[in-house]
């Protein structure tokens, strides 16, 4: 069975959806067999990839039977990554959705069907810890929460913590929480440094890696493609950041499940 890796947030607005789709795009392309999955109702994945309401079935027709599993997953043009959209989802079918997502044991059925053959799968949620996310995080192996570098999401992030380890104590006791990853950073801004700092010196699961704002990330939306697949220089750095952020975390899975790699002593050596 793949790690299920769960991207959460207290508030919208933070990046999360841009999170999960170019952490998917870089653990693939660090070899990893890897599974994209949309919960949000609103199809967020779909629409960073330029996808509307009807083009793709997948979840929403999966839970209620209308799809085999490997119809409701979609190959994408980059070896090793595979998407499980939202499916195809009326507006005003999106209480039923939420509430089918939330039957217990659906999610989990629907995943293991889905991810067998994959390595690591990425989970993109609805913002806020509503039913649709409480229940990724239920039949998860990791929690990773995208926190926006702003005072009032400073205040939220005890909140998410607070749910994570309710649901590990009552409904989960796999669920690991990933980290924290700091998102929309300002360079330009004082008060996001200091909101980073205090991330930083506040909570030991903070990650090092960080998320910055970026017209890089607006333009791939736009076009309808992860940052990565701009082309040329455009998104380059911000590509690279998300190679380490795969790293990163790959390291703290590893480490979480008791298979961290120790590199061999090297013998003391002298230059001149």
């Amino acid at each position: 069975m793949a790690r299920r890796v769960v991207i959460a947030s207290q508030k919208g607005g933070v990046g999360k959806t841009t999170v999960a789709l170019n952490l998917a795009v870089a653990l693939a392309e660090r070899g990893r067999r890897t599974l994209l999955a949309d919960l949000d109702p609103q199809g967020a994945v779909g629409l960073s990839l330029a996808k509307g309401d009807s083009e793709l079935a997948g979840l929403a027709e999966l839970l209620s039977g209308v799809v085999s599993p490997s119809e409701a997953v979609v190959a994408t043009r980059l070896k090793g990554l595979s998407l499980l959209p939202r499916g195809r989802l009326d507006a005003v079918d999106v209480d039923s959705f939420e509430a089918e997502v939330a039957r217990p044991g659906a999610l989990d059925k629907a995943f293991s069907d889905c991810d067998g053959a994959c390595d690591v799968m990425i989970v993109d949620t609805p913002s806020g810890l509503g039913r649709v996310t409480t229940a990724a995080l239920a039949c998860a192996d990791f929690a990773l929460l995208a926190f926006q570098t702003e005072s009032l999401a400073l205040r939220s992030v005890g909140q998410a913590l607070k749910v994570v380890e309710h649901i590990q104590t009552t409904r989960n006791p796999r669920l690991r929480l990933l980290g924290i990853l700091p998102t929309l950073v300002e360079r330009e801004r004082h008060g996001s440094h200091a909101v980073l700092s205090e991330i930083w010196n506040g909570f030991p699961d903070a990650l090092e890696t960080i998320v910055p704002r970026t017209e890089a990330f607006a333009r791939a939306s736009g076009l309808g493609v992860p940052v990565r697949f701009l082309g040329g220089e455009a998104g380059a750095p911000e590509a690279r950041r998300f190679d380490l952020l795969a790293d990163e975390l790959e390291g703290r899975m590893n480490r979480l499940d008791g298979m961290e790699r120790f590199h061999e002593a090297e013998p003391a050596r002298q230059l001149l």
